[in-house]
């Protein structure tokens, strides 16, 4: 007589459970794990692109160049004086982002008198090529800074929409998304922003 090949048997040995294939498995996942968290974070913080818009930072920046933003350094500390800093002014969320270089931080008193700026009754360093301001307007007063406020003019400062205008004024710290820190234009000429 001969034995049904087919059906169940419980006479069957079990497979051995393959350790060194397992050990693998689980390597590769968590190498695909640690990727994919790595990947947010630096879409999330570092990975946030603009356009620049308008002549009022060149020539550190000029119209239509991308500009990659820094997120994750503002939550750690807080821009300071020389930053070029990415903002929504008055945090309307409907506008596009402004780029502007920080000139004086919370509770700093700004001038502007005889086209120069003064930070706390001292002259303020310029970058090189940067004219001498026509308009300080609001500034033409002392404003002093509050405790949440940073005041920002644009590098080409006669061609520029900054705190010196009421629409714009002193920049809250929550409406700074971030440190402009790397450009990117489509004729090669990238680099870290300073």
């Amino acid at each position: 007589m001969s034995r049904r090949s087919n059906g169940l048997n419980f006479n069957r040995r079990r497979r051995k459970f393959n350790l060194p294939l397992f050990k693998e498995i689980i390597t590769w996942t968590i190498a695909i794990a640690i990727t994919v968290f790595l990947a947010f974070v630096t879409v999330y913080f570092f990975g946030l692109r603009t356009t620049v818009v308008g002549q009022a930072m060149e020539s550190t920046l000029s119209n239509g160049d991308n500009i990659l933003i820094n997120r994750f350094g503002y939550m750690l500390g807080k821009p300071k004086q020389d930053d070029v800093v990415v903002f929504l002014p008055n945090g309307n969320e409907k506008s596009h982002y402004y780029v502007r270089r920080v000139v004086a931080v919370p509770g700093d008193t700004v001038q502007i008198k005889d086209g120069a700026v003064y930070v706390n009754d001292e002259l303020y360093n310029v970058p090189s090529g940067v004219a001498s301001i026509d308009d300080p307007g609001l500034a033409a007063d002392p404003i002093t800074l509050g405790d949440d406020e940073y005041f920002v003019l644009g590098d080409n400062r006669n061609n520029s929409e900054d705190s010196r205008y009421a629409n714009i004024g002193n920049i809250k710290e929550e409406y700074v998304i971030g440190k402009a820190w790397y450009r990117i234009t489509s004729f090669g000429d990238m680099g870290r922003i300073h």
